[in-house]
């Protein structure tokens, strides 16, 4: 991958200039001397690694200016490639490359994951509630130091510009369910967004956004959702002045499992014509686990507030739960749409 190649490509390098050298001194030994392909190869060989072996046959003086020519080379290829060698061992570079090589293959595995692109603020609040649910993702960032954070949380990750299309698809693009992307400039939220719906038009792409131009912009980009936190935020502080009870109340509502109460979601993607539960009504009866039904989306995507109970469940429709986290627990237990 490209990322591992940036870690070896000093050593890439040393062994394409060593590749190049036996090529030249073969034909070379051809072209002056007449030897054959073998006793070319063999000849450069010898003077390459300094053995004193015997000459195939005496050199003519062509032939002894290009062995010298050939001797100086090689040894100042060698002396290069023992001190790249050594510099890396001694800087870590080798040990990197294998860590990026475990976590390339790690990336490699996982599917319907979410991509993160920029650990500032919001990138770092999303992936610990991704991580709070359980829900596997990738991060595309460039900050050594950020990336260092990550692997003492042992974090997939990607380092390399989130804006260029081949770090996405480093990051599996192909096989994931969402992108996240929150890098400080609008522009490249943008180019991100365009990207990512070109290379999987199934995605759900969420953006962050500093102004209402960028808004429209990310709209027509293909961003399913975008958030504005100076927009959230205030909004926040002034219902704080207004209605000060019931934002407290909200904010003991969690949607990522680790608080006293939380919301779930549940979506119907198929239901078979045999099923037990036809009803919101019956679905509740089932499972009895304290949790209260507060919502449901419809296949047209119309959500519905406290819904009767007789509303009829159908494939493509979504409930909404309000319960203790025990509760939810015990709703993922439970919950099994093919029973």
């Amino acid at each position: 991958m490209i990322s591992g190649f940036r870690y070896l490509k000093e050593l890439y390098f040393t062994f394409a200039l060593l590749l190049i050298i036996i090529f030249v001194g073969t034909e070379g030994y051809v072209l002056l001397e007449d030897y054959n392909y073998g006793d070319a190869f063999y000849m450069t060989i010898i003077t390459l690694s300094t053995v004193g072996f015997k000459e195939v046959q005496p050199l003519s003086d062509d032939g002894k200016m290009f062995t010298a020519f050939l001797i100086i080379t090689g040894f100042t290829t060698f002396a290069y490639a023992l001190t790249s060698i050594t510099r890396n061992i001694i800087s870590g570079q080798y040990r990197q490359y294998f860590r990026v090589y475990k976590v390339n293959k790690e990336i490699g595995k996982i599917k319907g994951h979410v991509i993160i692109c920029g650990l500032g603020r919001n990138g770092m609040q999303s992936a610990r509630s991704l991580q709070a649910y359980k829900k596997r993702f990738v991060i595309i960032e460039q900050n050594e130091k950020t990336l260092e954070y990550c692997r003492e949380q042992n974090w997939l990750f990607v380092q390399g510009d989130a804006t260029e299309e081949d770090t996405i698809r480093e990051a599996g693009i192909d096989s994931a369910s969402a992108l996240i992307t929150t890098l400080p400039k609008d522009a490249d939220n943008v180019f991100v967004t365009l990207t990512a719906r070109d290379l999987n038009p199934n995605l759900t792409l969420i953006s962050r956004a500093t102004n209402e131009s960028a808004e429209r912009k990310l709209r027509r980009a293909g961003a399913d959702n975008i958030i504005m936190p100076e927009r959230v935020g205030g909004m926040h502080m002034a219902s704080l002045v207004v209605t000060p009870d019931v934002y407290e109340f909200l904010d003991r509502i969690s949607v990522i499992g680790s608080d006293e109460v939380n919301l779930e979601e549940i979506a119907f993607e198929s239901v078979p014509a045999d099923c037990k539960y036809k009803t919101l009504e019956d679905l509740t009866n089932r499972f009895h686990t304290g949790c209260l039904i507060v919502g449901y989306k419809t296949p047209d995507g119309e959500y519905i507030v406290n819904p009767d109970m007789d509303r009829e469940v159908v494939q493509g429709s979504k409930i909404f739960l309000l319960g203790k986290s025990e509760q939810i627990k015990e709703l993922n237990r439970l919950f099994n749409i093919n029973a």
